[in-house]
């Protein structure tokens, strides 16, 4: 939506499908929400439209108590975006502004901190400072909420100077203390004590999400040690460790049974109910936006099926999974060496050796054991550092070092064409294995591997497209 007047078209019709795409405040009452917000419809005299909820923050509006649109998932457009304000978008929810500051967003941009602070604040409404205080007040929100942990240290832990500049923040973005926002949690919800009793979250997400396929992608390709999935399926749990900035975390994501029909309206969208339980909790919003990630949170469905749905091959593949999303990775780098890990074990295959699970091996000789294993978590996936100097030689080694000297990044904020022109230059990568990295670990949307037929029909969505042909057994996974 461009115009102003088709935003307040899908407020009046309380639209979920524009959660989290647009924001919109009311003069009249100071507050903002999202497009769906139950109140009662304001004029449209009295109405304003942000981009980003930090800008309607910098407007001197607060977040609305009904809808809390601090909570809704993040536009579709930043998964779509390859130019500097997607990729610093990207970065600053994975808390590097936290870590390093605007110089460091800018030095892993390439670009200067005045310059991202002016494009930032020309398409967004708000430059990264508001951008990252905004995402440290929703994480206060949610450690006052779901732990029983200090205030005083919650303020630190969420990312604030000082107690001051955290209490003066919740009291803009929430018109209310920290003491009342715990106060106002009902009665009987658990809490958390500590990081070791682990938090639990709802991840959002827009319209209809099948959590079967997704469940059954991360269970054949997960390796034991460093991931699991357990239940009975429509109650399946995923779990796995993570290497984070600050220390470890193990988290765990419930499958939701069932899905929703299709259509514009028919499902407003939900959330997966996933518990943390981190070293640090530092880590949260790191660890939370990696998980967003891995399961496709911010994708729109609507966009995606809309297109997809009108090519004939296609159509009876939506309509049978509506919403079907395109998982990408906790960690780039694990995925990486894992893709590699996986195609050599193919080739070996198709020459009749018996080819052992490389990544397992990998995992169980140079994998960190964790200080405190949960079931059957007990490592993590080794750096590539220490696989690079433990396995110099060959595709993996030379994979590995790339990623260790910074050859290649494929952080967040990295350049989606710049790490395929490294990959492709690295000795024994196929292009079937880089369009697997680009489209997991970068989180692209529109890859379509060499092999496969994918027409120009189905961008920018030909990721989603190969999903559903693979769910529906027409391709084989790579």
């Amino acid at each position: 939506m461009k115009d102003d007047d088709s935003r307040y078209e899908a407020v009046r019709s309380r639209d979920a499908r524009f959660d989290g795409e647009f924001f919109f405040a009311v003069t009249t009452t100071g507050i903002y929400c999202r497009p769906s917000c139950p109140a009662v419809t304001p004029k449209r005299c009295n109405v304003r439209f942000f981009v980003t909820a930090a800008a309607a923050q910098g407007a001197g509006f607060r977040a609305c108590r009904r809808c809390r649109p601090d909570a809704v998932p993040g536009s579709a457009e930043w998964n779509v975006r390859a130019d500097v304000v997607g990729r610093a978008v990207r970065l600053i929810g994975d808390g590097v502004v936290d870590r390093e500051g605007v110089a460091g967003l800018a030095v892993r941009l390439g670009y200067s901190a005045r310059q991202i602070q002016r494009q930032l604040t020309a398409e967004l409404g708000a430059g990264p400072v508001a951008l990252a205080r905004t995402q440290r007040a929703h994480t206060a929100r949610v450690l006052v909420q779901t732990t029983g942990l200090p205030i005083t240290q919650i303020a630190f832990t969420a990312g604030f100077a000082s107690v001051r500049q955290f209490n003066d923040t919740i009291r803009a973005v929430y018109a209310s203390t920290p003491s009342r926002l715990r106060a106002a949690v009902p009665q009987g919800r658990p809490r958390g004590a500590d990081p070791a009793t682990g938090i639990p979250l709802r991840l959002a997400h827009r319209g209809p999400y099948p959590s079967a396929p997704v469940l059954d992608q991360l269970a054949r390709e997960a390796v034991p040690g460093v991931e699991e999935v357990t239940g009975a399926p429509g109650r399946r749990t995923y779990r796995r460790t993570l290497r984070l900035p600050h220390g470890t975390g193990i988290v765990a994501v419930d499958e939701r049974p069932g899905t929703a029909k299709a259509g514009p309206g028919a499902h407003p969208g939900g959330w997966l109910d996933a518990r943390l339980e981190l070293t640090d909790l530092r880590d949260l919003t790191t660890a939370v936006q990696r998980l967003r990630r891995l399961f496709d949170l911010d994708a729109d469905p609507y966009a995606v099926d809309e297109r997809l749905g009108a090519d004939p091959r296609l159509a009876p593949l939506v309509a049978a999974r509506p919403g079907l999303r395109s998982p990408g990775a906790a960690d780039p780098e694990e995925l990486a060496v894992r893709a590699l890990a996986d195609r050599t074990e193919v080739r070996e295959r198709a020459v009749g050796l018996a080819a052992p699970r490389v990544r397992e091996r990998l995992v169980q000789r140079y994998g960190k054991t964790l200080d405190a294993p949960s079931g059957t978590l007990t490592h993590l996936f080794p750096e590539p550092a220490v696989l690079a100097e433990a396995e110099p030689e060959g595709p993996l080694g030379a994979l590995t070092a790339a990623l260790a000297d910074g050859t290649l990044r494929l952080d967040a904020g990295a350049d989606r064409d710049e790490a395929e022109r490294t990959l492709l230059a690295l000795p024994g990568m196929d292009a079937a294995t880089v369009a697997v990295i680009r489209t997991r670990a970068l989180g692209d949307p529109d890859v379509a591997p060499p092999a496969a037929q994918a027409p120009a029909a189905w961008r920018p969505w030909r990721s989603y497209a190969l999903q559903h042909l693979r769910t529906a057994a027409e391709l084989e996974y790579p």
